[in-house]
């Protein structure tokens, strides 16, 4: 890819050149915004990274000007600066930067959060696949024994996370590893079922200051989401209470609603389960995802099948890329089962045969299922989808995995 670096500082454009020549790109750059004003027009980068403190013209300056030019409107902008306030990067945004990065420089984290600005994509982590508890044990060890929590990260946007099971503790170190960095993320929980919520208090990002973290939920008749997570660190059930987070944790009560944030979009749906639980699906960049758990879909000649339901529900997950779903059991486990606010094989095949969706993720298997019985499972759907006559991408993701949407 062709780079334009705009920088007052001489060091951060030697350093830039050199990571980003080493990756194998070609660079520019220029000291001054006045000057690369002059010369991107010409030189047509696929992506300027501009500082925004500069002498004469600053960086949102520059952001504006480039935008004005029509035959510009493909060159991706990312800001790299120093100004890490949620106001400059909201107005570098509203005047058409398509990326925010904070000094100081980390060679692997800059190139990748470049990179996933650049390419438009969004990239999926399974953190837990498993439901109602955690599963160790060598039967378990290739899909992983932790409950539900999947990432999506979006350029520089906010990282995204569903749900919170033991899974959330993968994440907690994984974040942890990459070194202090000030942290923004949106929680998104299905509901408030102990599997879903329990790990909370492990994700270590609530306990420094600095970092943003907004949990969205449904409520729970009187009980709202803010409630059910304070309540489980009551120190009658745990040592620490919510008192001890050092980030600033703003928490929402969700109902079938759309949510807007930038680019990015959030559609609720009411799910089949006991209780208040909500499924999501996320666009952002022209790509959806859509995270269905927990649900039960009646099977036909079931005195609780809704057809109307199942028809809103094809229309909410229609054509996603993505349709990481409740496959908690197989055909022969579900009689047994039934009510139990989750679905079985064939119904899940259906759905997605239906909706004509990209790829289907089996999710939020069954305790008693050990990496034999999921891949016993995977096959089922698969040959399903086969007698469908759908050609839907079938797989059941374990613990670690990412994917580029």
């Amino acid at each position: 890819m062709n780079f334009y670096i705009v920088d007052d500082d001489p060091e951060v454009l030697t350093i830039l050149t050199r990571l980003l020549e080493e990756a194998g790109h070609r660079v520019e750059a220029a000291p001054s915004a006045l000057t690369a004003l002059k010369q991107i027009p010409l030189s047509r980068p696929d992506c300027v990274i501009t500082d925004l403190m500069m002498p004469e013209m600053d960086g949102f300056e520059l952001i504006r000007k480039l935008r004005e030019r029509h035959e510009l409107a493909d060159v991706k902008i990312v800001v790299l600066s120093a100004k890490g306030y949620d106001f400059d990067r909201r107005r570098a945004k509203q005047l058409g930067a398509d990326g925010y990065l904070t000094k100081p420089i980390q060679r692997d984290t800059l190139l990748e959060a470049i990179a996933g600005i650049v390419s438009n994509q969004m990239l999926v982590t399974y953190w837990g696949v498993h439901g109602t508890l955690p599963t160790p044990g060598e039967a378990y060890v290739r899909y992983g024994g932790n409950t539900p929590c999947v990432s999506v990260e979006i350029g520089d946007e906010p990282l995204t996370i569903f749900d919170c099971g033991s899974g959330i503790k993968r994440l907690s170190d994984a974040i942890m590893e990459r070194g202090a960095q000030r942290l923004s993320a949106r929680i998104f929980i299905s509901h408030t079922h102990w599997d879903h919520i329990n790990t909370i208090p492990f994700f270590a990002p609530l306990y420094i200051r600095g970092n943003q973290i907004d949990v969205f939920g449904p409520h729970q008749g009187d009980l709202t989401i803010a409630s059910a997570i304070s309540a489980q660190m009551e120190s009658v059930y745990f040592p620490v209470t919510v008192r001890e987070f050092g980030a600033r944790l703003v928490c929402r009560d969700l109902r079938e609603e759309r949510l807007e944030f930038g680019p990015l979009r959030i559609d609720t749906m009411l799910l089949s389960h006991p209780g208040t639980c909500l499924g999501y699906r996320l666009s952002a960049r022209g790509r959806s995802i859509c995270y269905i758990t927990d649900n039960e879909l009646y099977p036909p000649g079931s005195s609780r099948h809704n057809t109307r339901y199942v028809e809103q529900l094809t229309a909410f997950v229609k054509e996603t890329d993505l349709l990481i779903t409740d496959t908690t059991y197989r055909d022969s486990e579900y009689p047994s089962k039934a009510d139990w606010g989750h679905s079985a094989v064939s119904q899940v095949a259906d759905l997605a045969a239906r909706a004509k969706v990209k790829r289907l993720h089996l999710f939020h298997h069954d305790p008693d299922q050990t990496d034999d019985a999921i891949d016993t499972k995977l096959r089922e759907t698969r040959e399903a989808l086969q007698r469908l006559g759908s050609d839907v991408n079938c797989d059941a993701p374990a613990e670690g995995r990412s994917l580029s949407i």
